[in-house]
This record gives C-alpha cells, sequence and structure tokens, in this order.
C-alpha cells in the first residue's frame, strides 16, 4: 500500500484491540518520526504500551483500548506565531497517520478529549496541540460525511484533473469535528487556501488539509500562493 492508496483506505478509528505492535514495526514509525521531526521542526514522541493519554470515561465511551499513541508536540519559540507552529504539526500529522497505514496501522486525531496535563508531561515541546491514537482497530472505521468538490473549491478557468484530484484528497483529510471548514482557489499553478470558521484548531487543520492537498495534486504541479 502506497500513500494514497492509505490516503483513501484511512478512516478514523477510536476503538482499539490489545495487539502489540511488533517492535519492526516500532523501528520504522521511530525512523519516520524522527525524519518528520527534522523535517517539520517538531518534538513529537510515540508512547508504546502506555493507557495514560485518555482519562477513565473516555476510556469507557470513546477511546476504547488505546495503549499507543503519538504526542503531538513542538516548541513554540519567543515571537513565533502558534498558529504557524500548529499547522506544521497538522503537516506531520498528515503524514504519518497516513504512513501508519501503509504499515497495517489505524489511528485517531484527538485534538480535544485526551488528558493534556498527564501528555504535558511526556511531551517533549513546550506546546502540545493534540495525540493521534495508533494501533489495531477493532474495527477499519467507516468514510466521514463529506462536503461535495464543487462546495469547497473554485478554479479560474477550467480545473486541471490536478486541481481536482488535490480537492479529493482534502476531503479524505481529517478535520476538527470533521466540518470541512476551508475554501481552496486555484488560478493556473497557484493555490490557495483559507479557513471559513476560525476555531483552536485552525492551525492544525491547515496543516492536515494542505498535506492530503499536496498529496492528491502532486507537489510539482502547483505552487501555494
Amino acid at each position: 500500500m502506497d500513500m494514497l492508496e492509505a490516503m483513501r483506505s484511512r478512516h478514523t478509528v477510536r476503538a482499539y484491540t490489545d495487539k502489540s505492535i511488533p517492535n519492526d514495526i516500532v523501528s520504522l514509525l521511530t525512523m519516520r518520526i524522527a525524519h518528520d521531526n527534522q523535517k517539520y521542526d517538531t518534538a513529537i514522541t510515540l508512547r508504546t504500551e502506555d493507557t495514560t493519554a485518555f482519562g477513565l470515561i473516555f476510556k469507557l465511551t470513546r477511546a476504547k483500548g488505546v495503549r499507543n499513541f503519538l504526542i503531538m508536540s513542538a516548541d513554540l519559540h519567543e515571537g513565533e506565531d502558534p498558529r504557524e507552529l500548529d499547522e506544521r504539526l497538522g503537516c506531520a500529522g498528515a503524514d504519518l497517520m497516513l504512513y501508519a497505514q501503509t504499515l497495517g496501522l489505524n489511528t485517531w486525531w484527538a485534538g480535544g478529549t485526551y488528558s493534556r496535563a498527564t501528555v504535558a508531561k511526556m511531551a517533549k515541546g513546550n506546546r502540545t496541540i493534540a495525540v493521534i491514537a495508533i494501533g489495531y482497530g477493532a474495527e477499519q472505521g467507516e468514510p466521514h460525511q463529506s462536503k461535495s468538490v464543487s462546495e469547497v473549491c473554485k478554479y479560474d478557468g477550467e480545473a486541471p484533473a490536478w486541481f481536482t484530484d488535490g480537492v479529493k484528497a482534502v476531503l479524505l483529510a481529517p478535520t476538527a469535528f470533521n466540518r470541512q471548514d476551508f475554501f481552496i482557489e486555484g488560478h493556473g499553478r497557484t493555490v490557495s487556501i483559507r479557513l471559513t470558521n476560525e476555531t483552536s484548531y485552525s492551525g492544525a487543520d491547515l496543516g492536515l488539509v494542505k498535506y492530503h492537498f499536496s498529496l492528491g495534486a502532486g507537489a510539482d504541479n502547483f505552487d501555494w500562493a
């Protein structure tokens, strides 16, 4: 399975089996995390066989069996825009979720339901925006409700195939509450994405969306505005 296939087959999974992630898979994930940390200037870490990411109420209701997770963290430097940092974490998180899917794992981006105080103590960076549950799902998840291509984009003229493919990829990306609050515009090779509803998750959403567009459209086919 390549990354494009992983993008189409990945769905949010909140319930996991007790099967441990084999050491060779952990090693591959660790190398990918190191690569993304260098690329995006982040401090993401992987915790395995650790059940502390979620409090008791969420373990009983939404986060069943979560025992492995990524801590989506980075250092926010003085004067740096937090949203730009969150966008980088969103890009890195998108890459890691799809890479995990190629390894036969399932994931869930959890931005608001994890135990923030507990996770912050384990984080390597001073700003943590989410955890990503990772492991072998009790099921494979289902496609989330999605807007249509025409609802989320506009191209100046006849849209080339790469632009449409990029928009379709974006509609597969996880976003806060699955609201898909973004709009994509294209003109020639230039593409811009704006969020239509600002929330505390907007930076991460922008990163997730941009990563998916680039993967679907092909990064060599366009330039960001």
